[in-house]
């Protein structure tokens, strides 16, 4: 999704950046790739730098990385807990706490936070992952308060499954843990028919909706929890 966001940006215009663990220096991309650990309150620092240094102020800001943990609450470990909470959450919280000073004092910004269905849907198997997605909403509205009298908005898109690596990730360690003979490919097959629309949302649309939040029209859009879900909760 950040990468079908960054491109689309891209396309409007905007001089992009994308951070990633795996970003490699040097490498082919039509964008800055700076690599970044969200974990790493230091490396986020570094990151920033070096995307100020060579595009200037950041005036769009999405937090789109996020890991999930197939492991309900019995039995969960400490570390997996915290991990998944520092990426999806403290993570998201390390960079807009890095740009929204800036954000203010040129009274124009946006802050787009990818959450989930999960933000407000339990997930038996999931505690860390609905957890750090609730948490990411409650930061969002806190943002859009603080930075609403200085013509910053900050919104939550909250998809439920989408068509990307996570997806099939996901199908394939709930397809093990279970043991019913069923394979990460009949488990996409049954989320595709059990949505009303029967298909999976893409990552084009999380794109088009967060390039339109992008806009000046959209400014009054703001602490809204955007879902997009075909009709379908998960």
């Amino acid at each position: 999704m950040g990468l079908a966001i960054a491109t689309r940006l891209a396309e409007h215009g905007a001089r992009v950046a994308v951070g990633s663990r795996r970003a490699a220096q040097g490498a082919k991309s039509p964008f800055m790739t700076v690599p970044l650990d969200v974990c790493d309150g230091a490396d986020v620092a570094r990151a920033m730098e070096s995307v100020e240094a060579e595009l200037g102020p950041v005036d769009i800001l999405i937090n789109a990385a996020g890991i999930t943990a197939e492991q309900g609450v019995v039995g969960h470990s400490d570390d997996l807990w915290q991990r998944v909470i520092d990426t999806n959450l403290t993570g998201a919280f390390r960079l807009t706490r890095a740009v929204l000073p800036g954000m203010i004092a040129r009274e124009w910004g946006r802050i787009i936070n990818i959450g989930s269905t999960a933000a407000t849907v339990g997930w038996a198997d999931n505690p860390a992952y609905c957890a750090s997605k609730a948490g990411l909403l409650g930061l969002t509205r806190c943002v859009a308060l603080e930075g609403a009298a200085h013509g910053v908005a900050c919104t939550m898109i909250s998809p439920t499954w989408v068509e990307t690596d996570m997806l099939h990730s996901d199908t394939a360690e709930i397809a093990a843990r279970e043991g019913r003979g069923r394979s990460s490919a009949d488990l996409v097959r049954e989320i595709r028919e059990e949505n009303p629309q029967k298909r999976i949302i893409q990552p084009g649309e999380v794109a088009a909706l967060a390039a339109f939040l992008c806009r000046d029209e959209a400014l009054g859009l703001t602490m809204d929890n955007i879902q997009i879900t075909g009709g379908a909760l998960w």
